[in-house]
């Protein structure tokens, strides 16, 4: 059984009518769902003026990777952050690719930040476009084709991709099945046999990679059918699920979830305009369970200032995070947001790449102060 204990000077009701003179921090188990607690402090929790340790808030400007283009997607990639479960990393592909490609390790979770063309995979061809989730099951073969300069935050995780369940919402909230799209197939493939009339598919399995070569073009499928397919759904087929009286954690946008982790996917959508009590941006929070990625794709980020679309924050576990102070102050007149980003939260903690340690921001942390500039 769960008891709500009350002690002292609090709100009636989470993130509505924060009493004056107070920040409300929200301390929880398991994400959003587990034990909590609200504590209504005197100070933000994020009103620091050092850190000194691994735990500091991060960002990166990922327009800055120093990646090669072309069509080669596994030279292109370059790995930002990864754990046992997910790894997260980057890529610009200029050409389409003069192979194939099966990753034999983890599912995919392509997600397109720029750019266009078409897919080719074991199921058929789908066309991509900026705004663009791509789901390739473990092992299924594909080739990018950019008809323009593509850039793709891939996912890849060892545990399988799937649709968080519905509840009581249904099975039509956020994203109606019906607007999720699977290829159908056609024969062969827009890259013709090499000077030796070979089709070349390279496999990686733990961080090795097989060639593997055949007479004929590997995709050659004549149909298909069952559950299990390359899976597209754009952002703006997502219907963002909205309370006009009541600021809902991050974890009601889950768009995907797989071992130990969750993409969530931020979307344009009415503020909470029902109550001037209620909160409008996000309310501070410990990370306990969770360290938190945020990339931003488009629009204006209203809960962050310095942060551009291309970038991507890190909020590891065990230390607060939550809006920084003008970005707090600018919500109390909004009534809107128009923000698109994708969030992925990891159970397990992430180590940062070389990568991403060159092209961090390093004054982030210290954004949350009142006179700072971020």
């Amino acid at each position: 059984m769960q008891i709500p204990y009350v002690r002292g000077r609090v709100a009636l009701q989470a993130h509505v009518g924060v009493p004056e003179g107070t920040v409300e921090e929200e301390y929880g188990r398991d994400g959003f769902f587990g034990r909590y607690a609200h504590l209504y402090r005197a100070h933000a929790p994020v009103a620091w003026t050092r850190i000194e340790g691994p735990l500091r808030p991060r960002a990166y400007d990922l327009r800055r990777l120093d990646a090669p283009s072309g069509g080669d997607l596994l030279a292109a990639r370059v790995r930002v952050l990864s754990n046992a479960d997910v790894s997260l990393s980057m890529a610009t592909l200029t050409a389409p690719m003069p192979y194939f490609f099966r990753n034999a390790d983890a599912d995919e979770i392509l997600f397109v930040h720029a750019g266009a063309g078409r897919m080719e995979t074991d199921f058929g061809p789908v066309a991509y476009e900026p705004g663009d989730y791509v789901v390739v099951p473990r092992g299924c073969v594909y080739r990018l084709a950019p008809t323009s300069e593509t850039r793709l935050l891939t996912i890849e995780a060892a545990g399988e991709v799937t649709f968080p369940e519905r509840g009581v919402l249904g099975q039509h909230a956020l994203i109606d099945p019906a607007m999720i799209r699977v290829p159908s197939p056609e024969p062969g493939s827009s890259l013709a046999a090499d000077a030796r009339g070979e089709y070349e598919v390279r496999i990686t399995r733990r961080g090795e990679v097989t060639r593997v070569f055949y007479p004929h073009c590997p995709l050659d499928t004549l149909g298909w059918k069952g559950t299990l397919a390359v899976q597209q759904l754009n952002v703006r087929d997502i219907r963002p699920v909205l309370s006009d009286r009541y600021h809902l954690p991050p974890t009601v946008h889950a768009t995907y979830v797989m071992r130990n982790a969750v993409v969530c996917t931020f979307l344009p959508r009415p503020l909470e305009n029902g109550d001037p009590a209620a909160m409008k941006v996000p309310f501070m929070h410990s990370n306990i369970d969770f360290d938190e990625v945020i990339f931003y794709h488009a629009g204006q980020f209203f809960s962050r200032e310095g942060i551009s679309a291309g970038m991507m924050t890190l909020h590891p576990q065990g230390i607060h995070h939550g809006p920084q102070p003008r970005a707090a102050g600018r919500s109390t007149g909004a009534t809107h947001t128009d923000e698109i980003a994708v969030m992925l939260d990891t159970r397990n903690p992430l180590d940062v790449c070389g990568a991403a340690t060159r092209v961090e921001s390093p004054d982030y942390w210290h954004s949350w102060s009142p006179v700072a500039q971020p």
